[in-house]
């Protein structure tokens, strides 16, 4: 069995127009029509149990309808769970996050390019804090985005910041904690760890990490390294890292393929593809 941490839908009558202007400025190929039923396909044909979808606000006024979508998804789509969306300028963050975990939402994503705030500002601070009290998970985005040639935003700086200011709590790093800045955000873990004892609380995703088993054509530039990868999955430990691919902007199979084939053992395999999702997500 597997689960997909981290992956994208939209609605089907604006799927297209979102996907194509997500795709042209990156120039990265998308592997599903970016609609619910066509990461289900996907799912079936890679034998994924799960998916959690991660909807990202990029103004207050979107955050109740992403809420009321994620809320009807979770009660239709057995495959399908969806996370909230909230954006850090809405005021009623309190009121929208309560909701949500009396809703039965399991958690809300941030992303701060998409978002134009810095990951350690107070208004994250504030948000994390009142997750934590309502027992939501929250994934970050971190690192470049595909559309973003500079990670002011999220950039490893804030991501040090951010964690000497709050004690994480279901707080997952996504990318495996720095898209494109993997040496950077290495160092960054290391140093937390070393000075920490709640390692428990902070994950990794896999999502956009790992090179594919097979060549790749739309993507031109460098993947995490097999060694670093290990490096920093042994360093967190595997139990604390989820399975991610971001779908539609990888392909699932593939993404698969390359935790199987990374130089990972059967057991931390499993918990990478399974168990700890499994075990997050209280299912």
């Amino acid at each position: 069995m597997i689960i997909d941490f981290h992956t994208h839908t939209y609605p089907s009558h604006i799927a297209k127009r979102i996907m194509s202007q997500l795709s042209g400025p990156s120039h990265v190929q998308a592997y599903t029509d970016g609609t619910n039923e066509g990461l289900i396909q996907s799912c079936e044909k890679n034998d994924i149990s799960a998916c959690v979808l991660l909807p990202v606000a990029t103004t207050p006024a979107q955050t109740e309808d992403i809420n009321r979508i994620a809320i009807e998804t979770n009660q239709r789509e057995g495959r399908l769970i969806s996370f909230g969306g909230l954006h850090p300028d809405n005021t009623d963050y309190k009121t929208i996050l309560r909701n949500l975990s009396r809703e039965g939402i399991p958690g809300i994503k941030l992303h701060p390019f998409f978002q134009k705030t810095y990951m350690d500002s107070r208004k994250y601070v504030d948000i994390l804090d009142c997750a934590c009290e309502y027992g939501l998970i929250t994934s970050f985005h971190v690192g470049y985005d595909i559309n973003d040639p500079i990670p002011e935003y999220s950039a490893i700086p804030h991501v040090r910041n951010l964690l000497k200011t709050v004690r994480p709590d279901k707080m997952i790093l996504a990318h495996m904690g720095g898209h494109l800045c993997w040496e950077e955000a290495e160092e960054m873990l290391e140093e937390y760890l070393s000075g920490t004892s709640e390692k428990g609380s902070l994950y990794l995703d896999t999502a956009f990490s790992l090179p594919s088993p097979i060549p790749s054509q739309n993507i031109e530039y460098e993947f995490l390294s097999r060694e670093r990868f290990l490096r920093m999955v042994r360093l967190i430990g595997s139990d604390r890292v989820l399975f991610g691919t971001d779908s539609p902007w990888t392909d699932q199979g593939p993404s698969i393929e390359a935790i199987q084939n990374s130089g990972l053992t059967k057991k931390e395999i499993s918990q990478i593809l399974y168990e700890n999702g499994k075990n997050l997500l209280n299912i």
